[in-house]
């Protein structure tokens, strides 16, 4: 077969068109994850910068905290409602509503976009440095999913089903950047954001997670979240109990957290309500202060993420926090979530986990510490999320604890069914409270309407070009 002879300018074209179609297929979204790679990395400095700056600050005067505390609390509930409406919370019920909310098309751009990443950005560091219970990894789902969607100006032909697409990207791009856990990441915008999975996915949803986790592994090294656990077991059945007890324990302290947060207008009284709806800053004042109270009580232990207690449980330093640890974090965890500002709850959910593990763990004096603390961790996560998978994934990755593979995986599994028994999902029902999202609408999987809004926009004139015919 001859082929045919090429004029210089057709070659050109040719090139150009190729390297059009491979921008589109698949430098587009590479771009964009390198970008929330990049995000998620100085996020996590600036996050542990902010965090620090408060501890050095009321270092030796703990009584400094009732006027930081209240005062920052004040500034980021003002902040929030004045300039950065939709940055609320973790983040993930917007991107859940962003798929599923029946009004998704008029959602959409007031929930993501450079102001939502600046308010996201800005204010959570400023709850850090008020000492507010605030995980950073929920954020950075939201904050993902808006550098993707910001990524749409540079796409020649923008669709509601490219949109959607972005922003699963996006989200999930974000947690395995947040996490350094591709896996869970794949995982987590299966699960809990796209609630399904197409065999005609094309890869690009795979690919961006694994980019961002790639600039987050160069910029910050392949390291482990909490390190690698002490301990390492082969399932018996003496540690059925422990596993049964955590499962229950955390179930139902995963469901009771849901209920504070998702109920909130029953339990607290009406003139407070008021308070809160008409003088925003004595609201944040007011909680600022209770959290200064309780972080004071507990010697310092339930300031920020609660990232340090959780890594010191697993590494079986038990003098590290109380037994009543738990409670006092899962208080100003509510209280945090009640100002309604920017902040994450996976980080102090297995904070939280870890507390109950330690506490457990003195009921099994013959079961490894550390490996009740990673099943309690995995139990009030998947309790509070509902997403069992994704629940202990991120917890497998973070600790390389394949040894308890079957505990967490059992765990996470009965602990999201206790919890279902008092509440629905957090996440889900968060979205539907405040966006309408529909967990049970029926909807086009994103990625699959991806790759037609790709092909569409590579060849936005099919006739035209068959037209042409072959080159000469």
């Amino acid at each position: 077969m001859i082929l045919p002879r090429l004029h210089p300018a057709q070659l050109f074209r040719l090139a150009r068109k190729n390297a059009r179609r491979a921008w589109l297929n698949y430098g587009f979204f590479w771009f964009g994850a390198v970008l929330v790679g990049l995000v998620a990395v100085l996020f996590a400095r600036w996050a542990n910068q902010a965090q620090d700056w408060f501890v050095h600050v009321i270092a030796g005067r703990a009584w400094l905290a009732l006027f930081i505390t209240p005062t920052l609390t004040a500034l980021c509930v003002w902040l929030t409602r004045q300039f950065f409406v939709g940055s609320e919370g973790s983040g993930i019920p917007q991107v859940i509503a962003a798929m599923h909310s029946p009004r998704r098309r008029q959602l959409i751009p007031g929930l993501f976009g450079l102001r939502i990443i600046i308010g996201k950005i800005g204010v959570g560091l400023l709850g850090l440095a008020g000492g507010l219970t605030i995980g950073r990894e929920g954020p950075t789902v939201h904050i993902g999913a808006s550098v993707m969607y910001e990524m749409r100006r540079f796409y020649p032909r923008v669709s509601p089903q490219l949109e959607r697409s972005l922003l699963l990207a996006g989200a999930a791009a974000g947690l395995s950047g947040a996490f350094n856990t591709p896996l869970a990441g794949v995982v987590f915008a299966i699960e809990e954001i796209a609630r399904s999975f197409e065999s005609r996915t094309n890869g690009t949803l795979i690919t961006a997670i694994v980019v961002s986790g790639l600039v987050s592994v160069a910029l910050a090294g392949n390291y482990l979240y909490f390190g690698q656990i002490s301990a390492s077991i082969t399932p018996s059945a003496s540690f059925v109990f422990p596993v049964v007890f955590a499962s229950v324990l955390c179930g139902a302290a995963g469901g009771l957290f849901n209920l504070l947060v998702l109920r909130q207008k029953r339990w607290i009284p009406q003139r407070l309500q008021g308070i809160r709806a008409t003088q925003p800053l004595v609201w944040g004042a007011g909680l600022g202060l209770l959290i200064a109270v309780i972080g004071i009580a507990s010697g310092g232990e339930t300031w920020g993420s609660g990232y340090d207690q959780a890594r010191a449980l697993l590494m079986d330093q038990k003098e590290t926090v109380g037994y009543f640890y738990p409670l006092a974090k899962l208080g100003t965890m509510v209280l945090t979530y009640m100002a309604g500002t920017p902040a994450g709850l996976f980080s102090p959910s297995l904070s939280i986990g870890a507390g109950f593990g330690h506490a457990a763990s003195a009921l099994f004096p013959g079961a490894s510490a550390s490996a009740v603390v990673a099943v309690c961790m995995v139990g009030y996560l998947a309790a509070v999320t509902q997403s069992p998978l994704t629940s202990f994934i991120i917890v497998m990755e973070m600790i390389n604890g394949s040894s308890l593979l079957i505990p967490l995986m059992a765990t996470a599994l009965i602990s999201s069914r206790v919890a279902n028994f008092f509440t629905p999902p957090l996440y889900d029902a968060l979205a539907h409270q405040n966006y309408g999202a529909s967990p049970e609408e029926e909807v086009v999987p994103a990625e699959k309407d991806a790759v037609l809004a790709v092909e569409d926009a590579v060849l936005p004139d099919r006739t035209a070009a068959d037209e042409e015919g072959p080159a000469r």
